[in-house]
C-alpha cells in the first residue's frame, strides 16, 4: 500500500506539474492528445501495481498435491501396492533378462563339443553358461548313458523346474493389480458414505458440505486405476519375455534329443 500511495503521489505530481507548464497551450491541445497522457498514467499506475502470476504448477507437483488431498489411510495403502509391485516388477525384469540366452549359438557350441570330446565336453560348455537351456541341457546330457527316452524324460522334468522359476513372485504383481482399484473403489465408497452422513447431519443439501468427500473418494479410485495401469504394463512384458525363454527351452529340447540321437547313433552306443 506504501508503494501505491508513493507511485500515485509522484504520478499526480508529474501530472500537475505538466498541467501548470503547459497551462498556455493546453487549450490548444486535441481532446485526443489530452486522453492520451491520462490513459499512459493510468496504465503505468495499474501495471505497478498488478500483482505478479502464479508460476504454474508441474505435474508431478499437482500429482503430490493431489495425492496428498486424497488423505493417509486409503492413499498408503495403494502406494505400497505400487512400491511392492514394480520392486517384484523390476527384479524378475533383472532375472529373465539375465536367463535369455542365445539358444542357436549354444546348440551350436553344444554339438561342436559333443562331436569333439564327448558328452563331458558338452557339459562342461553348459556348465560355462547361464540360464535356463543351459541347466537344460545339462540334464539331459547328464543322464544320456541311461538312453534317449530317460534323457528326454529329465528334459522335460527339469524344464517344468526352470519354468516355475521364471514365474516366481509373478502372482503376486497380478494380486496388486486386483487390489489397487478395489482399495480405491472402497476409497470411494467410503469418502460418499461420510458426504451423505454430512447431508443428514446437517439437514440441509448443501454442496459445500459433500464436496470434500466426494473430492476425496474420486481420488482414491483415480490413483488406484494409476497404480493398476503401470503395473499391468509391466506385467504383461514380464509374461510376454516368460513366453519367450520357455518356447525357446523346448526348441531347445528338441534339439537336444535329436543330438543325442545322432550322436549315439554314430558311436554306436
Amino acid at each position: 500500500m506504501k508503494k501505491l500511495f508513493s507511485i500515485m503521489a509522484v504520478a499526480s505530481m508529474v501530472f500537475v506539474g505538466t498541467l501548470n507548464a503547459n497551462a498556455s497551450t493546453a487549450k490548444t491541445m486535441p481532446i485526443s492528445s489530452q486522453a492520451l497522457v491520462t490513459a499512459a498514467t493510468v496504465s503505468f499506475i495499474q501495471d505497478e501495481t498488478a500483482p505478479a502470476a502464479e508460476p504454474e504448477k508441474g505435474f508431478h507437483q499437482m500429482l503430490k498435491e493431489r495425492f496428498v488431498e486424497g488423505g493417509p489411510a486409503f492413499m498408503g495403502i495403494v502406494l505400497l501396492c505400487l512400491i511392492l509391485g514394480l520392486a517384484i516388477a523390476i527384479e524378475r525384469i533383472i532375472y529373465l533378462n539375465l536367463s535369455t540366452t542365445n539358444t542357436q549359438k549354444l546348440a551350436q557350441q553344444v554339438e561342436d563339443a559333443l562331436n569333439s570330446g564327448g558328452i563331458e565336453a558338452a557339459k562342461e560348455v553348459c556348465r560355462n553358461t547361464k540360464g535356463p537351456v543351459a541347466s537344460i541341457y545339462y540334464q539331459g546330457l547328464d543322464r544320456a548313458h541311461e538312453g534317449i527316452d530317460i534323457a528326454e524324460k529329465a528334459v522335460v522334468a527339469y524344464g517344468g523346474v526352470q519354468m516355475g522359476q521364471l514365474e516366481k513372485n509373478v502372482s503376486w504383481i497380478s494380486l496388486f493389480i486386483a487390489i489397487a482399484p478395489m482399495l480405491g473403489f472402497m476409497g470411494t465408497v467410503i469418502g460418499m458414505i461420510d458426504a451423505f452422513d454430512k447431508i443428514q447431519a446437517a439437514g440441509d443439501m448443501n454442496p459445500s458440505l459433500v464436496a470434500g468427500g466426494i473430492k476425496v473418494a474420486l481420488l482414491t479410485t483415480v490413483f488406484g486405476l494409476i497404480v493398476a495401469i503401470i503395473l499391468q504394463v509391466f506385467y504383461n512384458y514380464i509374461i510376454a519375455k516368460i513366453d519367450s525363454i520357455v518356447n525357446s527351452m523346448e526348441d531347445a529340447s528338441i534339439t537336444l534329443i535329436d543330438m543325442l540321437f545322432d550322436y549315439k547313433t554314430k558311436n554306436k552306443i
